[in-house]
């Protein structure tokens, strides 16, 4: 159902995965930092393609099978990566929808930025933003100038990305597990209080989940089904939003 590709960018080769119809909605599905990778995904981009879409989904820069380092990587340079990707698998139109888990969330706030009317539906999965400061500095090993900004207290509560969610008209749905380790509450109040100003939306509890929200999306089919389902409520056959029709 899936194919393989290479991806060359910015001196790096990124590896991901695409499948489906090319004349329908592309789901584009975002990995979050550290440990994650498309692996652990592919069942959520097939559920996308069995549900009608378009499925892609990658590699970022020093994770999964990409070549780079991740310690060199940054918020920029993952959006630009990103971008590269749509561009290349996804045409130069048609209407996207976007997941992301944890630091995808921020990501998927700079694509709807660069992308526009062509998104339609977002699927943020305990998504993370960040300061303006963080955009352009590398991930570092943990204690560099990146973590930094992360440590200061609310530091998050003027990010772009919520400026960006808060404008946002399409279809969203914001996945929240019961317990999470990583993303402070406030963080999730600020993004769900973002999506409900103008977006037709959508809180998807996953009570007895934490964090990784990508494992538990691979390993309980019926969850995974129905969140899907859910990003896609409201859109027609190409992925067009019945708001903006």
């Amino acid at each position: 159902m899936l194919s393989d590709f290479a991806h060359d960018h910015d001196g790096e080769r990124l590896r991901g995965v695409y499948g489906g119809d090319p004349s329908r909605v592309t789901a584009v599905v975002l990995h979050g930092a550290g440990a994650g990778s498309t692996e652990r995904l592919l069942p959520v981009v097939e559920e996308f393609v069995t549900q009608g879409c378009r499925g892609i989904a990658f590699d970022f820069s020093g994770q999964g099978d990409s070549t780079g380092s991740l310690a060199e990587s940054s918020l920029r340079r993952r959006c630009g990566q990103a971008v590269s990707v749509i561009d290349a698998y996804a045409g130069a139109d048609g209407p996207l929808v976007l997941v992301g888990f944890s630091m995808s969330g921020q990501t998927v706030a700079d694509l709807v930025r660069h992308y526009g009317a062509r998104v339609t539906a977002l699927g943020l999965c305990a998504p993370a933003v960040y300061a303006a400061a963080a955009w352009d500095v590398p991930f570092g090993q943990g204690e560099g100038r990146f973590s930094g900004i992360l440590r200061r207290p609310d530091s998050w509560r003027a990010a772009p990305a919520l400026q960006v969610l808060r404008a946002f008209e399409g279809r969203a749905v914001l996945a929240v597990p019961g317990t999470d380790a990583v993303i402070p509450s406030g963080v999730t109040e600020a993004v769900e209080d973002a999506l409900t100003m103008c977006a037709r939306y959508t809180r998807f509890d996953l009570p007895h989940a934490q964090h990784q929200l990508g494992l538990w999306l691979r390993d309980h089919g019926d969850d995974r089904r129905a969140f899907v389902a859910a990003v896609l409520t409201g859109l027609d056959d190409h992925g067009r939003s019945a708001t903006r029709a």
